[in-house]
């Protein structure tokens, strides 16, 4: 089966708590609002409709960016693909495995060293033991950590510490890669041999899907930009 994403009639919502009327009603006057904002009839929680009944496929060597306004559901679409937010209805399919540049501090543990944390993420990943020895150098010598492998990570600066999170999340080819913004990481020079291993590495992927704000960066990058307007799609055009 080849690599693609299926979404069907899915929508996200978020529950309202402790709103009077008077606030809602200002709410949805506010245009720079993100969602939908649904007001039920029987008195129950008001809820933000962040994606609203999407209907979308993604195929095999798409590179697809999102964009639109804070709130329009760019960054809850990418994490429900993720499959870290679910969905209140409709359904999703994905074939293929995944990558997240999202949150790459995400299950860090800082008092374990860099390659402890390279094992833990890793193995997340289904690596084995085998190809998890064959990568520790790759991303430590990418990194320029190599001294400070057996350094708890809390011992890091800020800057150390993303440059081997990216080393780790680019060492392994994926199906599927999802990007919230473009990752720079680094001082300069650093950031240039960054920006190239991770072109080299979305190249390789099947599937980007990448959000931004940035459209003329996305029209270089992606074959397909998909502008999102209050949850629901308002353009989705081949480039």
């Amino acid at each position: 089966m080849s690599i693609s994403i299926k979404i069907h009639d899915l929508s996200v919502r978020y529950p309202i708590y402790g709103f009077r009327s008077k606030s809602l009603k200002s709410l949805i006057l506010n245009k720079s609002l993100g969602g939908l904002i649904n007001i039920p009839g029987d008195y129950s929680t008001p809820e933000i409709i962040a994606l609203n009944k999407l209907n979308l496929t993604i195929s095999e060597n798409e590179k697809v960016g999102l964009i639109g306004h804070n709130g329009s559901g760019k960054s809850t679409l990418l994490r429900v693909i993720l499959g870290s937010y679910p969905p209140s209805s409709g359904q999703i399919h994905v074939n293929g495995r995944i990558s997240s540049m999202i949150n790459l501090t995400l299950g860090v543990d800082e008092n374990l060293n860099a390659i402890e944390n390279i094992n833990l993420r890793l193995r997340i990943l289904g690596l084995s033991a085998l190809e998890i020895k064959r990568s520790i150098q790759d991303i430590l010598t990418f990194s320029e950590l190599e001294d400070y492998a057996n350094f708890p990570m809390r011992t890091y600066s800020s800057g150390m510490m993303m440059r081997l999170l990216f080393s780790i999340a680019t060492s392994i080819d994926a199906d599927i890669v999802l990007m919230d913004e473009w990752l720079g990481v680094g001082d300069a020079n650093f950031a240039k041999k960054a920006e190239e291993r991770l072109i080299k590495y979305l190249k390789r992927s099947s599937i980007l899907i990448i959000a931004s704000h940035n459209r003329e960066m996305l029209n270089k990058l992606c074959t397909r930009v998909i502008e999102l307007e209050h949850g629901n799609i308002k353009n989705d055009s081949n480039l």
